[in-house]
This record gives C-alpha cells, sequence and structure tokens, in this order.
C-alpha cells in the first residue's frame, strides 16, 4: 500500500541516496503519481520544487540538498518516468541562477538530464483565493504532480518553514512583497488553497534551527514523507518545539481544507531507529537578536540580513542592545521620522542604510558607525 494522506514516513540515518530509495520504495512513489495523474500514467509531468532562498550550499543548512532531489529523479528514471523539470526562485535580491550553480543543482542538471526552471523568468498568472490575488507560475500550475523538498529549519519572521512556507517561492516578486505586507501567515495558507504540494520530501538531514538563510546547521539525519502539508507542518513545529500558536499559518492552512493538523489521527510510521533522544529544539535565537527591531512590512531578504548582521556584531562583542531601535519594511514607505531606517523602504528616516535588500556587510559597517 502506498503513502496515505494522513500518513507521515520517515527515515534516519547520513546516507541521503541510499535514503531515499528506501523511503521512496516504501511510499511506493510511482503508484502515487499515476494514481493523481491517471489519464497521464507515466507521461505525467512531474515538477520538483526544492528550496534554494539563498546561493549557499545545503551543508550551511538553508537549502535543499541535491543528493536528495537526484536521488528522487533516479527513482524515477528507473520507473519510466522522463517528463521532469526542476523548478524554483531564491529570495528578493538574489538570483535563482546563480543559487542553481552554488547549490549544485547545475552538476545535477547535466547528470540527469533534468532542466532547471528559473520562476523569476517564468510567466506568472493571477489566481484568487479569500479576496486576495496572488501571482503564481505557468509552469508550477501545470505540473501534474508536485514534489517539495523543503528544509527542515527556524524563520526569522514566522519561527517555522517547511512544506506551506516552501510554495512561496513558486510567485513572482509582486506578490512575495504582498505577501510580506500581508503579514505572511494568511497568504501562505491561502496560496495552499491554489497549489499545494502532492508530496512532501522533508530535507531534514541538517537545517538551522533558528534562521531561513543558514550559517548554524544542527545535524538531524532524517528524510520525512507525508502528503499532508498541514500534518507535516503541524509534525515540523512539534519536532522544533514550537506550540500550534506559534506558527499561526498552519493552522489557517487546516481552517481553509488545505489538510489536517491533528497529530493524534495521523499514522507515524519510521523506516528504522532514531539514534537521537528527544526533540531538535530551536535555540529561538532570532528572537534575541531583533528586541529592538521595530518591523512593518519587511521582505524576508531585508529582515535576514539584518539579523544576519546582528548576530555577526553580537560574535564581534558589539552591544547590539545599545543601537537603540532599528526600523524596516515596506510600512515605513515615504515616511519621514527620527530614527535608523534600514533598507531603502525607510529612505525617509534621520539615518538610513539604503538597499532592497541591503548586504549584511553593508549593514555591519553601518551600524558600527552609530
Amino acid at each position: 500500500m502506498s503513502l496515505l494522506k494522513n500518513e507521515l514516513q520517515i527515515i534516519y540515518g547520513d546516507d541521503i541516496p541510499a535514503m531515499t530509495k528506501k523511503l521512496l520504495e516504501s511510499i511506493k512513489l510511482e503508484d502515487l503519481i499515476v494514481d493523481a495523474a491517471a489519464a497521464k500514467g507515466k507521461q505525467a509531468r512531474i515538477v520538483l520544487k526544492p528550496n534554494l532562498v539563498v546561493a549557499s550550499p545545503a551543508a550551511g543548512g538553508a537549502t535543499t540538498h541535491p543528493e536528495y532531489v537526484g536521488a528522487v529523479i533516479d527513482y524515477l528514471h528507473n520507473a519510466g518516468f522522463e517528463n521532469i523539470a526542476i523548478i524554483e526562485s531564491s529570495w528578493i535580491g538574489d538570483s535563482t541562477t546563480r543559487a542553481y550553480k552554488v547549490c549544485g543543482y547545475e552538476d545535477l542538471s547535466r547528470r540527469t538530464g533534468v532542466p532547471l526552471i528559473d520562476i523569476k523568468a517564468d510567466g506568472k498568472d493571477p489566481h484568487v483565493a479569500g479576496g486576495m490575488t496572488i501571482e503564481i507560475s505557468r509552469e508550477i500550475m501545470k505540473a501534474d504532480y508536485l514534489i517539495s523538498f523543503p528544509v527542515l529549519k527556524g524563520h526569522c519572521q514566522t519561527n517555522l518553514t517547511c512544506a506551506l512556507k516552501n510554495m512561496k517561492g513558486v510567485l513572482s516578486e509582486k506578490s512575495k512583497r504582498q505577501f510580506h505586507s500581508a503579514g505572511l501567515h494568511k497568504p501562505i495558507a491561502l496560496l495552499n488553497t491554489i497549489k499545494a504540494a502532492d508530496l512532501v520530501l522533508v530535507d531534514g538531514i541538517c537545517g538551522d534551527l533558528d534562521f531561513e538563510e543558514g550559517g548554524n546547521p544542527v545535524q538531524m539525519n532524517r528524510l520525512i514523507a507525508g502528503r499532508d502539508s498541514v500534518l507535516v507542518d503541524r509534525f515540523a513545529a512539534d519536532l522544533l518545539g514550537f506550540e500550534p500558536e506559534e506558527v499561526p499559518y498552519i493552522g489557517m492552512a487546516e481552517k481553509y481544507g488545505v489538510g489536517s493538523a491533528d497529530l493524534s489521527k495521523a499514522k507515524i510510521t519510521e523506516l528504522n531507529e532514531n539514534s537521537d533522544s528527544g526533540k531538535t529544539v530551536s535555540s529561538r535565537k532570532v528572537s534575541g537578536l531583533v528586541r529592538q527591531v521595530v518591523a512593518a512590512e519587511a521582505c524576508s531578504a531585508c529582515y535576514g540580513s539584518l539579523v544576519h548582521s546582528l548576530a555577526r556584531l553580537r560574535e564581534k562583542g558589539v552591544d547590539i542592545n545599545k543601537l537603540g531601535k532599528l526600523y524596516i519594511g515596506q510600512g515605513y514607505k515615504g515616511k519621514v521620522q527620527e530614527g535608523i531606517g534600514i533598507g531603502s523602504c525607510t529612505a525617509g528616516f534621520s539615518k538610513c542604510l539604503p538597499g532592497c535588500p541591503p548586504k549584511a556587510r553593508d549593514i555591519i559597517d553601518f551600524l558600527e558607525d552609530k
């Protein structure tokens, strides 16, 4: 029997290709695809959506291991599926093409013959959910079967990023900014009512449990498979020690009918023994860095650069609490006031570092002078 809708399967270890093969054999991936796209069978268009938010190798804890995606492609090829594409967009201010190269996906594409599609260069069409217009990649919407490869990691604004939030990469730049203006949680939930992954294959090898840009990877050595993005995220939140209310988009997505967050009714299947003891818990490092940050509709790239900079300043012995309030985000566009602004949206502040997003190096230099 193939993977059930209310089931999660987990495998532990550090041999990614071998773990992936065993996991896919257990969930019977080929049957899942044929069942979901019965009319097309093995001609179904399969789209693989990793998390390549920044141009940083997977060992840093931010991006999906290419070995994981590659093992899935090998499995699909061996099962007779050939109509496959990898599709992604990095966050605002970074280059997807550069991320594909740095993260090892150009080499993967050459080896497997699977094309790389940059959502930033793809056509977008508007879709409406909950009164919100969301621009989504055409290639994503044409997928007969969508496999998402989120990294199990923390996030500086939403605490957790996994299955539901990984879909944010399918948006236009305009909609990404709109999501931040609307507070992220509700838009993320609404997006998944339009297009959610058919299968989620979580990369839990070494995610950064505090910050989506990586840099402080935690070795977790696990891969997780699930068909319900809400259930996957509820399990991930529990694994990282977050209460449901600390990741609001999970409950919102459940309310909108995307899936179930009821772990008590889930079937959790472990394919081998976990040698770790206890849960893998976030250190909540980010919350300690941003006490003086006053954010209003801040985009992840800009906010992330600031968090990264504050972490580096603290490591250098700077008392960041003495910097005073730091203002950041689209909500400050056109406003004139006293204070320290980070990013071009705060151009009206008495002290402002421009950039969209500003580079972490520039923020460090700017704040060290204050």
